[in-house]
């Protein structure tokens, strides 16, 4: 498994690659934007491995609180965390939620001294409208995300293929080719009866 310097280098060195491939096929600079920006958000402060104590968790500074539950709830590398779209999906949901209690207790205090000139139900209203006219630019963001965590993923697998196929091989080499004693077949003893 690859250290948290060796996903920050392989998130950096594929932005450009990534910000080629998307404007190619949008031709649009303003996905392109959203694309690489949340690739490489999701690349190094949002990837699979907020559920433990990493450089992408310490990033997270005054705010690293927020993910002591994520990490105390679910496994390192489960499916929940470094499944493809699933691990990314949880995550938005997890930080939506933390966002939504933090600016529920925002406008709590807000209306405690005074009037702030709009009401829960605009705020509700405002989110659903942005999100219901501008979908192409939240699946760009959401694709992003996930393609930071999908290089997380695809380097930690491949590191731990390339380990067992380096393990196997040493094994191979250190084992001897010839036949093990107890595999041997066993000589057929045969009796000698005295003839009467």
């Amino acid at each position: 498994m690859p250290s948290g310097r060796t996903h920050d280098r392989i998130t950096l060195w594929s932005l450009p690659a990534v910000a080629a491939l998307t404007f190619s096929l949008t031709r649009s600079s303003n996905l392109t934007l959203l694309v690489s920006g949340s690739f490489l958000f999701g690349g190094l402060m949002f990837g699979p491995d907020l559920d433990i104590y990493s450089c992408q968790y310490q990033r997270w500074g005054w705010f690293k609180p927020i993910w002591l539950p994520y990490q105390k709830n679910l496994r390192h590398r489960s499916l929940w965390s470094h499944g493809p779209l699933i691990g990314t999906a949880l995550r938005i949901l997890y930080l939506t939620t933390w966002i939504a209690v933090f600016g529920t207790l925002g406008l709590a205090i807000a209306e405690k001294f005074g009037p702030p000139g709009w009401t829960w139900e605009d705020v509700v209203v405002g989110c659903w409208r942005s999100i219901s006219e501008h979908p192409i630019e939240f699946s760009s963001v959401y694709i992003g995300l996930e393609l930071g965590a999908m290089s997380h993923y695809l380097s930690d697998w491949g590191g731990s293929a390339y380990k067992r196929f380096k393990k196997q091989e040493l094994k191979e080499l250190r084992s001897p080719r010839s036949i093990n004693p107890r595999q041997r077949k066993p000589r057929i003893r045969t009796s000698r009866k005295s003839k009467r």
